[in-house]
């Protein structure tokens, strides 16, 4: 009897399945968290929980059978010093699958995949958006050499305008001229 020993085929064929698996628990590891189909999710658990017993012991034979299921040499290193030694402890259940409904294009049933003890980096988040307008304040007040630089340049413009403004009027008063004597030229030839 083969009881209990196969697996989800995910409709793919066998190479876009693994490529599937690879990217997915290299993902899984690098934010830690993933959001999937429940079907996916519970392949890729299956994979990862493997990888990270594995890793629990470092060895050059075990990195090297779990680099060749991963597809990033940092995320392997990852794996092995951060994720691993996190769950020193742990007998198995590595991670954990919440499911949040189903997905509105084809009501597929939609899972978050996640290691155990991730928590969630709110105050990071909200660090980086203070770093992110102190950044922004700065760039809307410039400083006193900005400002000096900036107010040179206003006045060598204007400086400028103010030379081409005579030249503008010199044009028109000649225009004016000649438009005169053509008019002139015009009176005499009636009077005549």
């Amino acid at each position: 009897m083969n009881h209990k020993k196969g697996f989800n085929k995910l409709n793919r064929n066998a190479s876009h399945r693994k490529a599937l698996i690879r990217n997915m628990s290299t993902v899984l590891f690098k934010h830690e968290r993933i959001v999937t189909t429940k079907a996916k999710a519970l392949e890729v658990r299956r994979h990862a929980e493997k990888m990270i017993t594995r890793a629990k012991e470092d060895s050059i034979h075990n990195r090297r059978l779990i680099g060749a299921k991963l597809m990033d040499e940092a995320i392997l290193v990852k794996l092995f010093t951060d994720i691993a030694p996190r769950m020193k402890e742990r007998n198995g259940g590595y991670t954990r699958v919440l499911k949040l409904g189903l997905r509105a294009g084809d009501a597929a049933s939609m899972v978050v995949l996640e290691l155990v003890d991730y928590k969630l980096d709110i105050g990071k988040k909200d660090s980086k958006k203070a770093a992110k307008s102190e950044k922004a304040d700065k760039a809307k007040k410039p400083d006193s050499k900005a400002k000096a630089k900036a107010a040179a340049e206003t006045k060598s413009k204007t400086r400028a305008t103010a030379k081409a403004k005579p030249k503008a009027s010199e044009k028109a008063a000649e225009k004016a001229a000649v438009v005169k004597t053509a008019a002139e030229k015009t009176v005499e030839k009636a009077a005549e």
